[in-house]
């Protein structure tokens, strides 16, 4: 494969990406640092496909990205692949608005081909090509520069290894024929609506202190404010109040700006300078939430009380048995949530009930819940059973034995 030095022009960043626009896919990563700022600063971006590769500088002076970007998200005839590409995803929706498509996550797909629920890079490029990786330059600040060789390299090793591993992903999905399994997983990581910056709902992911609408009005003002405040700051939101903070005075206002020197959090200089009048103002023009603005009720225990909870641990462990045997992580298979709705009635809306969950799961967490099966022990292996068949001819239709693990290391 061919190392290109480091990308520091439009020119060769376009002859690049003009080429790669050839390829069926391209593998992608970033380094970037948001310790202390509110948007993640993009220091580095590195890209590859099966001939070459190459680390893209985007702090070089006079640097255009625009080819990049248009290869990553207006390219639909070229996948990218991503591991754990969520934050990668978030930055490239910063630059653009808009996320690649078509996407592929590997460490999505090895939920799908293991029991691994969020496997590390290096333990993924350990388990498919039996290389460690030097951890050396993890902690690097990517902002500096210059950037070392040795950094270049260890950045560009994060798509070169990635090049050589999805290919063969791929192929063993393809074997297993469970490579549809992961269509609506990756629609659902290129969805723009997951990078999409509300401030207007960030509330909703604050610990509310009541359901006082007047107090939940408060919350919502205040906390729209703070994003308001660290977005033109480009500070972490923390950095203007923290969540703690903010709740207790959406749920205790101050009556003037000089209490607010007595705000646990806040500094002592907020009782007379710009930021607390306008947290003041903010408090002042607060309106209740109304009746259709309240947010749900959240559940109070298992739904069907005690019984209820003991239906739902039943799933779970059933989910234990079917994620063993098949050899798939259980988070792909269903939620904790969903098998509560399940055991306490629920029917509708619930994905494990849908498509190839249904077929590999779903039906028989239905007919659990429903006492149409049971669990068995098989040959020292817990298995479920039809009831029918327990006590006459033996658990007959008990799951099918685990299949044998195929090793990412024998491709």
């Amino acid at each position: 494969m061919k190392i290109h030095p480091l990308i520091t022009t439009t020119a060769a960043l376009a002859d690049l990406c003009e080429r790669l626009a050839k390829s069926d896919f391209v593998t992608v990563d970033t380094e970037f640092m948001r310790e202390n700022t509110y948007w993640p600063e993009l220091c580095l971006v590195q890209i590859a496909n099966e001939e070459e590769a190459a680390a893209i500088d985007p702090l070089a002076p006079g640097i255009d990205l625009s080819p990049m970007l248009d290869l990553l998200v207006d390219n639909e005839d070229v996948l990218k692949v991503f591991h754990a590409g969520g934050q990668d995803v978030e930055i490239i929706y910063n630059l653009s608005g808009r996320t690649p498509h078509p996407i592929f996550d590997t460490q999505i797909a090895m939920m799908a081909l293991s029991q691994s629920e969020q496997i590390g890079y290096s333990n993924l490029v350990e388990a498919w090509l039996g290389l460690s990786i030097d951890k050396g330059a993890r902690f690097t600040d990517w902002s500096r520069r210059p950037l070392t060789e040795r950094q270049i390299e260890y950045a560009i090793g994060d798509v070169t290894h990635l090049s050589k591993i999805f290919p063969r992903m791929l192929k063993r999905l393809i074997k297993t024929g469970r490579g549809e399994w992961l269509d609506i997983e990756m629609e659902k990581l290129a969805d723009p609506e997951n990078y999409r910056n509300d401030p207007g709902k960030v509330w909703e992911k604050i610990r509310p202190p009541s359901r006082n609408p007047a107090v939940l009005g408060r919350l919502r003002a205040i906390a729209a404010w703070r994003e308001a405040e660290a977005m033109d700051k480009n500070i972490p939101r923390g950095r203007i109040m923290r969540d703690e903070t903010l709740a207790d005075i959406a749920s205790h206002p101050p009556r003037e700006q000089h209490d607010l020197a007595k705000v646990r959090g806040l500094s002592t200089g907020w009782k007379d300078n710009d930021i607390g009048r306008r947290l003041m103002q903010t408090l002042a023009d607060a309106k209740p939430l109304t009746e259709a603005e309240m947010p749900p009720r959240a559940p109070r225990g298992a739904p069907l009380g005690k019984e209820g909870a003991l239906v739902a641990d039943l799933l779970k462990l059933l989910l234990k048995i079917r994620s063993r045997e098949i050899d798939v992580a259980s988070r792909l298979l269903a939620r904790s949530d969903d098998l509560e709705a399940l055991a306490a009635g629920q029917r509708k809306g619930l994905a494990l009930l849908e498509t190839w969950r249904y077929e590999q799961f779903g039906r028989d967490a239905l007919e659990l819940v429903e006492g149409r099966l049971a669990f068995a022990v098989v040959n020292g292996k817990l298995k479920m059973a039809h009831i029918d068949q327990i006590g006459n001819n033996g658990p007959a239709k008990a799951t099918p034995a685990e299949p044998e693990a195929d090793e990412p290391t024998g491709e």
